[in-house]
């Protein structure tokens, strides 16, 4: 697999497992007990998203799964 196509199918993966990733642990106002959501805020969003421990997160499944791949077509031909 050449770098540009190596480089390109690992930032399409990535994107993939973080939608995955984003429900993981979020809870509501409502669900955490919270008395009100602040003012002007949706009612659902989550009232701490964890978005940096969700991005390294995405990259470690992300390297497991490019390596697993990247080993696939190396031996496979």
């Amino acid at each position: 697999m050449s770098a540009a196509l190596s480089i390109a199918v690992y930032f399409t993966m990535w994107w993939v497992v973080l939608f995955a990733i984003l429900p993981f642990g979020v809870k509501s106002p409502h669900e955490a007990g919270a008395a009100d959501a602040p003012p002007g805020a949706d009612p659902g969003a989550p009232i701490a998203p964890m978005l940096a421990s969700k991005a390294l997160w995405t990259t470690l499944v992300s390297a497991v799964l490019f390596g697993a791949l990247d080993a696939y077509m190396f031996w496979a031909g």
